[in-house]
């Protein structure tokens, strides 16, 4: 069972090039972390894929352990774990975000 959920996790990292676990979805997220996460995401202006784990509590209890990093969201690009809120807004502000997500999606297409 929990190596599905690993299974499940891997899939979803390497299918997707940008791919946020969030509680919630971007337009209704359900805690502010996830809100403010999804907003500097939204604002690099390129689509990304999100995982809500409050719908999906296997993802929830496996993902922490398996990605070694304890709590959501969790934003992970090119199937590297970027690292959570505080991470992705500082990027954010230091234009540091902007062009990872913009080469992220130039080279999946």
């Amino acid at each position: 069972m929990i190596m599905e959920t690993i299974d499940k996790i891997k899939e979803q990292i390497s299918e997707n090039p940008i791919l946020l676990y969030m509680k919630g979805s971007p337009k209704l997220p359900s805690c502010g972390f996830s809100s403010q996460a999804s907003q500097a995401l939204m604002s690099c202006g390129e689509q990304f894929a999100y995982v809500d784990i409050l719908q999906n509590p296997d993802i929830r209890a496996e993902l922490p352990k398996y990605a070694d990093w304890p709590t959501f969201p969790q934003l992970w690009v090119k199937g590297e774990l970027v690292g959570g809120c505080d991470i992705i807004l500082e990027m954010f502000q230091q234009g540091e975000l902007q062009p990872l997500i913009k080469e992220a999606v130039g080279e999946s297409e």
